[in-house]
This record gives C-alpha cells, sequence and structure tokens, in this order.
C-alpha cells in the first residue's frame, strides 16, 4: 500500500498521487474497488484530510479515480479510455529534463537505459 516518505522534498499529495497509481499497476487496488475514504486514508497515513483530499482530487482529473456520491471513491475502469496526448506530451517535456540533469552529472546513456529497465522491471514490465 502506499506509503509516504516525510523526508521527501516531494509534495505528500503528489507521493500519495503516485503511490495509488503504483498500486493500480501492481494489482494491489483493482478498477471497480472502493478506495479509504478521505479520512480513512488521512488516518492511515498520517496526514491532513486537505492533503489527501487533493490527491484525490488530482485523480479524479487524471480519471484515475472517480467518486460516486454517498458511495465513495473507487478506482476507475480504464476500458476504452482514449490516451492523454496532452499529458503524454507534458511526460516527454519532464523525461527529457531528466536527461539534461542526468547528462549534467556526467550519468552515462547506459546508466539511463538501465535506470529505465529496473523502474520497468520494478513494476512489472519486460525488459526490452
Amino acid at each position: 500500500m502506499v506509503t509516504i516518505n516525510k523526508n521527501s522534498s516531494r509534495p505528500y499529495y503528489e507521493q500519495l498521487v503516485i503511490g495509488i497509481k503504483e498500486d493500480i499497476l501492481h494489482g494491489i487496488l483493482v478498477p471497480g474497488e472502493r478506495v479509504p475514504s478521505v479520512r480513512e486514508m488521512a488516518k492511515q497515513l498520517l496526514m491532513n484530510p486537505n492533503t489527501v483530499s487533493k490527491a484525490y482530487k488530482v485523480l479524479e482529473s487524471e480519471q484515475v479515480l472517480v467518486t460516486v456520491q454517498g458511495k465513495g471513491t473507487f478506482v476507475k475502469k480504464q476500458e476504452n479510455m482514449p490516451r492523454d496526448e496532452h499529458r503524454i506530451q507534458e511526460l516527454q517535456q519532464q523525461f527529457h529534463i531528466l536527461v539534461i540533469e542526468a547528462k549534467h552529472l556526467q550519468v552515462t546513456d547506459e546508466e539511463i537505459q538501465q535506470w529505465l529497465k529496473q523502474a520497468k522491471k520494478d513494476l512489472g514490465g519486460s525488459q526490452a
């Protein structure tokens, strides 16, 4: 389940967003499954409910979660979801910046490729 690194420079809500997405990729959370309420999640992670609410709103705007009034918040089914080309383009720009930073720190192409392979392995993807 999601963990928050209190020493990270990444905001807590961003860590929660990434953690929930990672749990979905690992099959810990499945489409249609109810996620803890804002208050429940805040209690579990020892966080302010406003922070959890912000993360859930981001996930809803990205169509990862859906809230059903009076029933709760659920992992959204991703069937026939069109690719979000705008978000993909933003992600590509972020990746470009990461590569620039890595090259500035003299990280080799081989190391960058190894990082990608390791990330794919950690998420259960192929080694290619």
